[in-house]
């Protein structure tokens, strides 16, 4: 994988990013053998296209990557990201001039088009290199697509190799690798230390259930992030059939897009103090295996009748908001593969998320413009509180009638969050079904990008 831009000093090759409206305007500047070149071509600035163009003597003279229309950057985004693999192996620059916002999004793109996933087979990457221009921030980039490319590895690795002692493992290793603090609660320990309903979920399966427990910084505002780490979802007893349990290697989604974003938070060296919470489990099928109507207790005290047991990501979210929100900290995340609700509400490339403070959302939103990773708010909607009491204890996990799942869910997670007034959660998708421009098929980091952008406005940096 190529995931780093070319070393300055590098010779390289001028690249230049050409809209379909520029593209005439820029070609009456060139010499008459350029623009004959380039019209016999048919190069026509469509979005993500390139052209390589030649000197007198059979060599690349410089290389051209469209821009497309005003329409087509509206309909999909990364033009550098979709050209890159159509490029010759050569080191390039940009010599355009972009908006800060457009170049750093376009930089972004080139550099997680390099991506590929080759743990079990070689994977052919692009070749072609880019220097980063002066105007942007080269460390910072590199940080992003790190972050976005642990999140990508641990989605993208099956069960088998991903089960919860991998997953404590991937976090140990980053906290190793940025002198992070790093406690675990397992298998009995986690009944002994009052966390029920993680125990509740993972105790059928031969790879104990735990709470990884991670925390960074010194000084600054707190930041806890509560990611659903639950490794393959069975459904439990309410079995899922077969097409459904197709994906379920990605149910740790959420606890991947926590660590990507972790990554990116301490390997900037952000003045905060951070946690980070993963209740990792298998729900699996055994005669240990909790039940529909058992009654479970949790971490807050509040009693949960169980309806599903394909319903368990919220149980062992619960117990880990419960315990982050224990200690007030300035904002608290949730990120969870939670609900196929929120999936039939707005795809799978939105990320939807609630959010209790206005500002925070204003301050995501226009952060995830800027880094083009799309979110979309949803309404904790207190009318809907009644759906998830269902009257014999204090919480239903999976409400009758099957509307409003994305927000029912939410509101069940936010009965957890009682003391800290800020909190957001966020419902993704966590894959990407078919590949796009710096989007291979498989695991997608969503909404980290933009949360690493909105942070100084969310934590007041």
């Amino acid at each position: 994988m190529s995931l780093t831009f070319a070393l300055q000093t590098a010779p390289s090759i001028p690249l230049t990013l050409l809209s379909c409206d520029d593209l005439g305007p820029w070609l009456s500047k060139q010499s008459e053998r350029l623009q004959n070149w380039v019209n016999a071509s048919g190069f026509t600035g469509a979005f993500g296209t390139s052209l390589v163009l030649p000197n007198e003597t059979g060599g690349i003279e410089g290389a051209l990557v469209g821009f497309g229309t005003a329409s087509a950057r509206v309909r999909t985004r990364f033009a550098l990201g979709a050209a890159r693999a159509s490029l010759p192996a050569q080191t390039f620059h940009l010599v355009d001039e972009l908006d800060d916002d457009v170049l750093k999004c376009e930089l972004l793109g080139w550099l997680l088009s390099g991506y590929t996933f080759d743990r079990y087979r070689e994977q052919k990457a692009p070749q072609a290199q880019l220097k980063c221009p002066e105007n942007a921030d080269a460390r910072t980039l590199e940080a992003i697509v790190a972050g976005e490319v642990l999140t990508r590895n641990l989605i993208n690795t099956p069960a088998s190799d991903m089960g919860p002692p991998d997953l404590e493992n991937a976090a140990r290793d980053l906290a190793m690798a940025h002198g992070a603090e790093i406690k675990v609660v397992e298998g009995q320990a986690l009944l002994d230390q009052n966390f029920p309903m993680i125990h509740a979920v993972g105790r059928a399966a031969s790879r104990a259930p735990r709470l990884i427990d991670l925390h960074w910084g010194k000084a600054g505002p707190t930041l806890t992030l509560v990611g659903k780490g639950v490794c393959f979802d069975t459904g439990g007893l309410n079995i899922k059939p077969g097409g459904s349990m197709g994906l379920m290697k990605k149910d740790m989604g959420g606890a991947a897009a926590v660590l990507g974003l972790a990554k990116m938070i301490m390997s900037q060296g952000l003045p905060i103090r951070l946690r980070v919470l993963v209740p990792a489990v298998e729900n699996s099928i055994s005669a240990d295996a909790f039940r529909p109507q058992d009654i479970l207790n949790s971490r807050k005290g509040l009693t949960v009748e169980i309806n599903n047991t394909d319903a368990e990501g919220r149980l062992v979210l619960a117990d880990a908001l419960a315990f982050a929100d224990e200690e007030t900290p300035d904002l608290i995340i949730s990120m969870a593969t939670l609900t196929g609700a929120a999936r039939v509400a707005v795809g799978p490339d939105l990320a939807p998320y609630f959010a209790q403070s206005d500002a925070s959302a204003q301050a995501l939103e226009a952060a995830a413009k800027t880094v083009q990773d799309p979110v979309w708010r949803m309404p904790f909607w207190d009318p809907y509180e009644g759906m998830i009491e269902p009257g014999i204890a204090d919480l239903d996990n999976a409400p009758k009638g099957g509307f409003a799942g994305c927000i029912t869910a939410a509101l069940f997670l936010r009965r957890f969050v009682t003391e800290t007034p800020n909190y957001m959660h966020f419902d993704i998708y966590g894959w990407q079904p078919s590949a796009a421009p710096a989007r291979p098929k498989g695991g997608a980091g969503q909404a980290a990008r933009a949360l690493f952008e909105a942070l100084p406005k969310l934590l007041n940096l």
